[in-house]
Order: structure tokens, then sequence, then C-alpha cells
């Protein structure tokens, strides 16, 4: 009996979750369809009063003007089809907002533009395929419109093809959060992925997903049954690559090992899973499966800060950002001039970190250590506080005598708004660490790579003076798994209070 109530449970849970998933589905073509509309309409009127519509005199014209026998033509229009209209209700603007809507209930009919399946083959890494799909779809309406509304010969030739070319980018930019995401920093083609299993003549290396972005490794012979071998394989490629997707072929087997599928779902990146049988998972998660080739493809996606989240976070990134460095601006020079004063130059410095998916960045910092001090800490290993890997020592020698309030403070992290403007690092996130303590990570802890590192995070608004590496890996934990946009934004609010709470910074 109650192993059929956890089955009805388990039924009942998926097929909520599947409701919601299509309930968020319809609001997401909804909300972009009412976006779209409101933008290309505002857009259109605009163009056509300023560009396409001279406002010069017409000497054919009924009335002095173009704009005036346009009106002419729509009254004269509207009293043939529809008489019953009132008169006040017929202007340019009201069709073009027409227009626009019909539009758009066309172009969300086509699958093209509505759906991307990454799921399909490609051979080419362009987006012009894409662009002139919809630069038909869009010159061929508006060229309709034109004619219908008799509105063709009163307009300029020259600036009605280069409006056939400017909807189109911007239908192609709020298309999905893909083509969006690629200009605010994150963009498919420099993401990278590794195979495992997969033959090197596999046509599944034709799919959109993998063309799309580079393969760094082939992972030949792992055997699925051992689990730490598995683990250990992919763990090695995660530590020293950025990878944001893995493609497992699975063969003939039917369902994957309890522990590396756990392993898979807590990675927290794309996942793409190839299998001659439909597969059997112990876990219950969101995913989705495609029949090609007589393969079960399943793919799911549980990269945290992606897609429409990614381009939220990164908003608010760059207007705190823009914001910070003009307001912080003057102590910006007067700490750069102090350190300058105290231990001469370098003032601002450069520190190699290991950022999103493990990619490596150069970190800016105002110096407050001696030259060379990086170097030092082999020598003073000893003194270290921690002996897992935070490095920390209390009454750090290496620290500029009279420096020791900007660590205090953590003004010296003032330059890495910067990082932040260029999409390297974002305001909250776990801190940034040095390629040598990320190779010290264990499995569970190389999540943290899988959200952008940030200047505070939970750890530095609780116990930001902590010694203990288990306290960080309990707070970055607890970001990455209840990350939200409401939660970036609670954290901001609290830091500047954080930093008087405690004598001695971090890291």
């Amino acid at each position: 009996m109650s192993i059929i109530l956890k089955k009805t449970q388990t039924n009942r849970f998926q097929y909520n979750n599947i409701n919601n998933m299509k309930i968020n589905k319809y609001f997401k073509y909804g909300f972009r369809f009412i976006f779209l509309q409101v933008l290309l309409t505002f857009l259109t009127i605009y163009y056509f009063e300023n560009f396409l519509i001279s406002n010069s005199e017409c000497a054919y014209c009924i009335g002095n003007s173009f704009k005036e026998q346009i009106q002419y033509n729509l009254i004269d229009d509207k009293n043939r089809f529809v008489s019953f209209v009132n008169d006040s209700l017929v202007n340019l603007n009201f069709v073009i907002g027409f227009f626009i809507f019909f539009f758009l209930l066309i172009l969300y009919s086509t699958k093209f533009y509505t759906y991307v399946n990454e799921l399909s083959f490609s051979l080419d890494r362009s987006y012009l395929d894409e662009f002139f799909s919809i630069f038909l779809l869009w010159t061929s309406s508006l060229v309709v419109f034109t004619t219908i509304f008799r509105i063709s010969g009163l307009i300029s030739r020259f600036y009605l093809i280069l409006f056939t070319f400017i909807v189109p980018v911007i239908l192609l930019l709020f298309r999905n959060s893909e083509f969006l995401s690629s200009l605010l920093g994150r963009s498919v083609t420099n993401e990278n992925f590794i195979t495992i299993n997969l033959e090197d003549d596999s046509v599944f290396r034709n799919l959109r997903i993998a063309t799309f972005r580079h393969k760094i490794d082939d992972l030949k012979n792992i055997n699925l049954d051992n689990t730490d071998n598995f683990i250990a394989s992919v763990d090695s490629v995660n530590k020293r690559e950025n990878v944001n997707l893995i493609i497992i072929n699975l063969d003939s087997l039917k369902r994957l090992n309890k522990e590396i599928e756990n392993y898979l779902i807590n990675l927290n990146k794309k996942i793409l899973i190839i299998s001659k049988n439909n597969l059997e998972f112990n876990n219950f998660f969101i995913s989705r499966t495609e029949i090609i080739n007589n393969n079960y493809l399943t793919y799911f996606n549980n990269d945290i800060q992606y897609g429409a989240k990614y381009i939220l976070k990164r908003a608010l990134d760059i207007f705190i950002s823009i914001f910070a460095l003009i307001l912080l601006f003057p102590i910006f020079l007067i700490i750069y001039i102090l350190i300058l004063f105290l231990d001469g130059k370098p003032a601002l410095i450069k520190q190699n970190r290991v950022g999103l998916h493990g990619s490596h960045f150069n970190m800016y910092k105002f110096r407050t250590m001696k030259n060379n001090s990086h170097e030092l800490r082999e020598d003073l290993e000893q003194m270290n506080k921690n002996d897992e890997i935070i490095f920390k020592i209390e009454n750090d020698p290496r620290v500029i005598s009279g420096a020791e309030f900007l660590r205090k403070y953590s003004l010296d992290e003032i330059p890495q708004f910067i990082n932040v403007l260029k999409g390297e690092m974002s305001v909250v996130g776990p801190r940034p660490l040095f390629d040598e303590d990320t190779q010290l990570f264990n499995e569970s802890y190389m999540r943290r790579l899988n959200v952008l590192p940030g200047i505070t995070g939970l750890l530095q608004i609780n116990e930001r003076n902590t010694d203990e590496f288990s306290v960080w890996y309990k707070y970055d934990l607890e970001y990455i798994e209840n990350w939200s946009l409401y939660l970036d934004l609670k954290i901001i609010l609290k830091t500047p209070f954080s930093l008087f709470k405690s004598e001695v910074k971090g890291i």
C-alpha cells in the first residue's frame, strides 16, 4: 500500500511540475509577445514619422503633404470597406499597431522563431540562417502592408530598405535569451563541452548544442559502473578547463549508476545523455527527451545562472557597477595616491583568479601587500591559520604598513567593479580564488564555480572574518542552492553594515 501511495504522490508531483513548466513557458511567450508588440509599434511609428514619410510638400498629393495624402487614403479605404468605423479611429499610428500585432501572430505561429531546438542538427555556427528567415517574413509583410494601404509610393525607398534590416535584428535579439546573453558577455560560441564514450564519427557531434560550442576533450572507455573513476575523470577536466556541457553516450545501457546520476544533477551544468533505450532515472528532475536516429536523447540544464536569469543578473550588475564606479571614483583616486606614497608602484594590480565554470580572468585590486607577496605563500605556510584551502595569516607580515584599514573595510576591492562591468564577476557571489586553491576542491565544492564569483556574498555578511573552510563551504553552497535576484539584493543591502562588524577581512 505504501509503495502504491508513494508512486501516486510521485506521479502527482511530476504532473504538477509539468503543468508548472507549461504555465511558465506560456507566460514567457506572452510576456515576450507583449514586449515586442509595444517595442516594435513605437519604433515603427517613430521611424515612419521621422524617416519614411517626408515633411516636404507634395505637388501631386491631395492636401499639402505626404502625411495628409496617407491619411486621405486611409479614410477613403475605411469608407469603402468598413464604413461603420468612426473617422477618429483611423490614423496611421492605429494602423501600424494592428499591422505589428498581426505580423507577430504570424511570426509566433512559425516554429522556427518561438522554439530553438538545440537537439537538431547543424553544421554551421552562424546566426545568418535564422536572421534571413526572420528577414524574409518581415520584409514580405512590410511590403504587403505598404501596398495594401497605398503607402508604398509615398515613402522613402532608401529608409524603407534600411528598415527591413533593423526589425529582424531586434527580433533576433529577443528571440531567446541566447543571443542577448552573448551581448552581455556570455556567448554560447564561447562555451565548451566534453564527450564521454562518444565515437569520433558519431552523427550526434553535429547537433546544434555541440556545433555552437567548442569541444575540449573526448573521454574514452570510461566505465559507467565505476563511480569513482567516472567522477575523477570528469572532475579532472573540470578543474583545468572551462566546462559548460557534458555529452555522455550510454549506448545500450538502460539507466545510469545512481551515484553518477546524482553527481551529474549536482554539477549544475548542461547534460546530454544519448542512449539506445528510453532511460529510467532514480531522481525526478526537469528534462526533455527526443528520439533521433533511433536513439533517445535526454537533455537537462541545471546551469544556475543561464538564459533569462543570467540576463537579469547581468543587468543588475551593470547598473550597480556603473553607479558604484562613479560614486566611488574620488575614493578610488585617494587610495591610488596613498598606496603610491606608502610603497610605490604598482598601486593597482591584477591577480589571476578562477571564474564562472573554471574560466580564468585577471581580478583587479588595490595592492595592500608588498610586491611579490603571493610568491611568499610557500615560505609562510606554517603560519597559515587554516589547514585546508583558505590561506590566511594573522598579522600578515606581507601587508604594507599603513594599508591595513584598506583591507579591514574592503576598500582594496573597489576596482573589482571593473571586473563586474566586464562580466568576469558579479556584485554578489562566492569569492574568486586562485587556481592552486581550486585544485584542492572536491567534486562537491567545484559547484561554487557554476555561478559568477562576486565582490560580496553570504559569507561576507555573516562571518567574513572566519578562518574555517567549512564555513566558506556552507555559505557558498547555501547561496548556490538558494540563488535568486531577491537574495542578491538582500546581500547587497546588508553588505555596507557588515563592513563594520569585523576586525580583519578575508583573503
